[in-house]
């Protein structure tokens, strides 16, 4: 188990933009979002900011009047960090830092700073190192002006900066060395992947903070570390697992998050490599969350653009236990029943239907229907089995209760 320090939480406020792209109520589920993600990072958000704007302005995205009373707050009340939803361009970085006189982030160096916490091997904290220095290369000047590495806290966590006149060298120089160690890595792990032998791969993917983790522990009997924060996984796990008498190797993989920072699909990409390997995906959701289904569709995303979207696919629905529904009285004639007052079974019987057998539901946590999950598993890593090696067929019974 990995000991965790004791963080001194940094007081922080966030600002979303409502525009075209995302309205009122999906800037509050991405800022709900940005909440936990500042909160893993070690920050307590104070007060939430979101400005409608149909234009962005290129030099702070947010309007003068706005910009100003978040001024004002930032200055009575103290605070570290003001963190952004959207992406920030180097420029405009740099010239909010020079109005607030604080640190300023976005989502992507947000995410970026929780990987730089999370890495615990060697080839992890050099894949976020890379990822970081990439993000920073085109803000370095600002980096400057006041955010000396001593200050510490969210975002300055990771490679320290230098010297204005050589760091752009210097940092070009560090990233073309880390992609050579990677390069050397990923042929190393490669060689791993190859030599693991004709056994099935089983990769466990899906949003984070979703149980892949927890679920990990349980069907491989493993201490996997798990937590209820974003990222709590970033080096990918793999495990002999044997259900009946049939091995295959699982493996628990980084989360997948909405915006996902470009750098950290390039970085990860030996661990992503594992999902492009699998044989069969086990896609866990946290039903119990209000956005499973955007969740669902982030995952999908980026499953399709590192060409692993038609992959063979089990659905698993975790977090039944924390499943809870909106109800609407027998005489309450004026609420109208939408997708927040479905129960499970009814969810069943939505797109979910289209799943067929490949969508099961359970509670990792508590083991509910793990039996039922088991055998589901069992049954289609058998058939991959058999089509690769149909000689072994009478060895693996075509039903797990048959041992």
């Amino acid at each position: 188990m990995i000991e965790q320090t004791n963080i001194e939480y940094e007081k922080t406020v966030l600002i979303g933009v409502i525009n075209a792209q995302q309205n009122e109520k999906k800037v509050k589920e991405y800022l709900d979002e940005l909440e936990f993600l500042t909160y893993t990072a070690g920050g307590e958000v104070f007060k939430r900011f979101v400005q409608k704007i149909d234009v962005p302005n290129p030099k702070t995205l947010i309007g003068s009047g706005k910009i100003l009373e978040v001024e004002t707050y930032v200055d009575e009340h103290e605070i570290g960090a003001v963190i952004f939803d959207d992406e920030l361009t180097p420029a405009q970085q740099r010239n909010i830092e020079k109005i607030l006189r604080c640190k300023v982030l976005d989502r992507t160096g947000l995410i970026l700073d929780i990987f730089a916490q999370r890495a615990q091997t060697s080839y992890a904290r050099t894949q976020v190192e890379l990822a970081q220095y990439e993000y920073l290369l085109p803000r370095l000047t600002g980096l400057w002006t006041h955010l000396e590495r001593q200050k510490g806290g969210i975002g300055m966590r990771g490679p320290g900066e230098t010297e204005i006149e050589t760091d752009r060298r210097i940092v070009r120089d560090r990233i073309s060395l880390l992609k050579k160690k990677l390069l050397k890595v990923d042929r190393q792990m490669e060689t791993q992947r190859g030599n693991r032998g004709a056994l099935v791969r089983v990769a466990l993917i899906g949003y984070t903070n979703v149980g892949k983790s927890t679920l990990m522990n349980v069907i491989s009997k493993s201490e996997v570390f798990a937590e209820d924060k974003l990222f709590a996984t970033l080096d990918t796990t793999v495990r002999k697992v044997v259900i009946g008498n049939l091995p295959f190797l699982l493996s628990d993989t980084v989360g997948f998050i909405r915006k996902l920072p470009t750098q950290l699909i390039e970085s990860f990409k030996s661990t992503l490599d594992e999902v492009r390997e699998a044989d069969l995906l086990l896609h866990v959701v946290d039903i119990s969350h209000p956005q499973f289904e955007e969740q669902i569709d982030s995952v999908n995303r980026i499953l399709s653009e590192i060409k692993s979207g038609n992959k063979r696919t089990i659905m698993v629905f975790n977090k039944i236990d924390q499943y809870s529904r909106e109800t609407i009285d027998d005489d309450d004639l004026v609420t109208e029943k939408t997708e927040k007052h479905f129960s499970i079974e009814e969810w069943r019987q939505t797109w979910m239907q289209r799943v067929g057998d490949n969508a099961i539901f359970i509670s990792a946590l508590n083991k509910e229907n793990l039996e039922e999950f088991r055998k589901k598993v069992y049954n289609e890593v058998r058939d991959i089995h058999i089509t690769r090696f149909p000689y072994n067929n009478f060895l693996y019974p075509e039903h797990l209760d048959q041992y």
